[in-house]
């Protein structure tokens, strides 16, 4: 190749790279836009809070005769009303909630999140909208009474929650101290089919937050029971990404006035049939 082609062909191959570096380092930036946390100013000036909330968990947040309620939806209106933003939400899995949150395509989970050191690392959480012990339901005529008694049983959670975690950590406390542990566990992507299921039979028990589990029995008293604590006290809460300070912040600021007013508690009596005036302010 002559000098003054291999000077075209470089020149060629420059522009090319600079080309190909503009569409990388654009790429980057409108990742970096899409990431980015509004700040309070930006998101009063939106008018909204993109939240992200299950349909069918019950006592929080569930749909009757085509109209959203519950605890979580009931505590949202209080909260729209405290800071004149709509909480906009969109309704979706358990398993896709916090991805979408971390992601950034959603602002906050608006859902009963279980407060862990293992979710610190990646969310920021408000301050406690009720408190929360993992235990398990059985049939009510089952003989399944103790954690010990879970041994080759098949038990039952739901796919990415903090309570399925929970009990893969008892379960491996079982196998140390008996030498087994349970004989199966299954991942549901919503309670309302592990429900039905243990209903059927076709698992022996079912484990979740005290609070579900006990209106769980409380629509259905001839058929489920609750049994006992397989995992350690704990708080609910809603949840932003790690970071998020502003959003963190308007609905901390909401949430503590509802409740110093009494709302929060009297909401907890009415869909949670007790209230935690005793909760910490920060559980971060």
């Amino acid at each position: 190749m002559s000098r003054s082609c291999r000077s075209v062909f470089n020149t060629t191959l420059l522009a090319k790279s600079l080309t190909g570096l503009a569409i990388v380092l654009a790429a980057t930036l409108g990742l970096a836009s899409a990431s980015h946390a509004l700040t309070m100013e930006e998101i009063k000036a939106r008018g909204y809070i993109e939240v992200a909330t299950e349909d069918n968990y019950r006592p929080f947040e569930f749909v009757e005769n085509g109209i959203a309620t519950g605890y979580d939806n009931e505590l949202k209106e209080l909260v729209e009303q405290e800071t004149g933003l709509e909480l906009r939400q969109a309704i979706l899995p358990w398993a896709g909630i916090l991805p979408g949150v971390t992601s950034g395509k959603f602002d906050m989970a608006l859902s009963a999140v279980l407060a862990t050191d293992a979710r610190k690392p990646n969310f920021d959480f408000t301050t406690p909208t009720a408190a929360s012990t993992t235990m398990f339901a059985t049939k009510k005529d089952s003989d399944i009474m103790t954690g010990k008694d879970l041994i080759g049983k098949v038990v039952a959670s739901e796919t990415g929650s903090a309570f399925l975690a929970e009990f893969k950590i008892y379960n491996e406390m079982l196998k140390t101290e008996y030498g087994e542990g349970v004989a199966k566990i299954v991942e549901y992507h919503g309670y309302p089919e592990a429900y039905q299921d243990l209903g059927l039979g076709r698992v022996d028990a079912v484990v979740n937050t005290d609070l579900a589990l006990y209106s769980l029995v409380a629509e259905r008293p001839d058929m489920f029971a609750v049994r006992e604590p397989v995992g350690d006290p704990s708080y609910l809460t809603w949840a932003v990404k790690e970071g998020n300070s502003a959003i963190l912040e308007i609905v901390n600021g909401a949430l503590l006035k509802i409740r110093e007013s009494g709302e929060m508690y009297r909401l907890q009596q009415k869909w949670l049939n007790t209230s935690y005036e005793n909760m910490p302010i920060d559980v971060n």
